[in-house]
């Protein structure tokens, strides 16, 4: 087992070159989350040129709607939801910027293809390990659409955020690898 490769947002052309489908990662910085509704409404203000409520150039979105938190922490258990969702509006999320998304799931043609035209990389954090993924999460705080409760975007400040490269820039997807070799001939 490789060591995981320690990345700090915002993220770079030359940090997404060095990330390898496969690689474990620690992401530390600054991740806004978004599921479904907050990525239309992002869609909408992009079609009609208004500014977004973050610099999507060098980031990474995570999808999540966190569970409350409890008193004294930052955020409830924070899982990932299911990545295919989010399809539709990626690629254009990709080439105003985004570096990185994080989900659980195989993502679409068109994303894979975003994502090595636009050199960004797709993450997964496994399912199931939401409230470990939630001891990386050491701040959050609403910063668009609360009335999305907890599908509203947040800005969430992580250390040592434990994550899978899934999709690489180089057309690289660990997910297929891995069926290849349990594929029966």
């Amino acid at each position: 087992m490789t060591q995981a490769k320690k990345i700090s947002t915002p993220l770079t052309d030359d940090v997404i070159a060095q990330l390898k489908a496969g690689d474990d990662v620690l992401i530390n910085g600054t991740i806004y989350t978004g599921r479904d509704a907050a990525h239309k409404k992002l869609f909408d203000l992009i079609q009609h040129g208004e500014k977004l409520p973050f610099a999507l150039q060098g980031q990474i979105i995570f999808y999540v709607g966190p569970t409350p938190a409890r008193p004294g922490k930052p955020i409830g258990s924070a899982g990932p939801t299911t990545s295919y969702r989010m399809d539709a509006f990626a690629p254009k999320l990709y080439e105003l910027g985004l570096k990185a998304s994080i989900g659980k799931g195989s993502r679409n043609a068109e994303v894979k293809q975003s994502l090595m035209k636009y050199k960004a990389v797709y993450l997964a954090v496994t399912g199931g390990a939401a409230a470990l993924v939630s001891k990386s999460i050491k701040k959050a705080d609403v910063i668009a659409y609360p009335e999305l409760g907890p599908e509203a975007i947040q800005k969430l400040e992580v250390e040592d955020f434990p994550a899978q490269v899934i999709n690489d820039m180089y057309g690289g997807d660990i997910y297929e690898e891995g069926r290849k070799l349990y594929e029966r001939k």
